[in-house]
Parts: C-alpha cells; sequence; structure tokens
C-alpha cells in the first residue's frame, strides 16, 4: 500500500484506553470512515524483538471462550505488529472495558476461518474492502482466555 494513514487515532485510542478502559470501550469509529460506537478492546502482546509490552485497540466479536479479532492493518500488505507478536509468543493480555485477563492466541485454521470471517465482515463491513486490498489472506485470531481467568 504506497499511501501514507494518519495513524494518529491509534495512538489515542490506545491512550485513553490505559487511562480509560471503561470509556474507551466503546470507540467512536468516525475517524477511519465508520458510523457509531463500536466496542473495542486493548490487546497487549510482548514486542517479538524488543520484549516490551505492547498495547493495542482492536475491533472485537466475543465468543464462548474469548474473543476474535481480524489482523487486516487496512488491507496493507503485510501482517500488524501486534500479529507478528503474537506468532512469537501467543501469551498475551486482554482488556475489555475494566476486565482484564490472560489470553493465549491462536490463528484460524483455513476450515474454523470462513464462519468467523463471515462474522466479522457483518459487524465491520470494511474487512471485506481490506481483504480487497492486500494478495495476503487477513487472519482472524481468537483470544481464548487462560484457565484461571
Amino acid at each position: 500500500m504506497s499511501e501514507l494513514r494518519d495513524y494518529s487515532w491509534l495512538r489515542e485510542h490506545t491512550q485513553r484506553y490505559l487511562n480509560d478502559p471503561e470509556g474507551a470501550h466503546n470507540w467512536d469509529a468516525s475517524p477511519v470512515g465508520g458510523s457509531g460506537l463500536v466496542p473495542t478492546l486493548l490487546l497487549t502482546t510482548t514486542g517479538r524483538k524488543s520484549g516490551e509490552r505492547r498495547p493495542t485497540p482492536l475491533l472485537y466479536q466475543p465468543t464462548g471462550s474469548g474473543f476474535i479479532v481480524v489482523a487486516s492493518r487496512g488491507g496493507a500488505d503485510f501482517h500488524p505488529a501486534w500479529y507478528l507478536n503474537l506468532l512469537e509468543n501467543p501469551e498475551c493480555e486482554v482488556t475489555v472495558g475494566r476486565f482484564g485477563y490472560t489470553a493465549t492466541a491462536r490463528t484460524l485454521s483455513s476450515e474454523e476461518r470462513p464462519a468467523y470471517w463471515e462474522w466479522m465482515t457483518r459487524f465491520w463491513p470494511d474487512y471485506l474492502a481490506y481483504q480487497a486490498r492486500t494478495d495476503r489472506e487477513i487472519p482472524v485470531v481468537i483470544l481464548d482466555a487462560q484457565p484461571g481467568n
């Protein structure tokens, strides 16, 4: 993707989530062309190179065992850093509003992905446009709560 994108809204939302998780949970998507409030979680991964904690707000949908997120990066030709971090170390922290837990991330298999992809594209139709922008298959990830959470 050759165009430069303004991701200041992402940094602002991350900071808001760190300071006010309940207030940041429902995010106004209008800065990126969405309409209305959408639920977000804060995913904290371990940097694969730095070893530092890296928080990222993401749209999500709940499942029986955790949450589903999409590694779209707006249709860029490369995976988002948070996803690469999870490939290296699938243990992560998830904050949904004021509730947090430790999770294990897993990319859905080719058999599992279609149903969840359809679900997520109904929730956020722009994922279809993102997929059309890139040759890579955009990963769908489940964040399963670890036992004891």
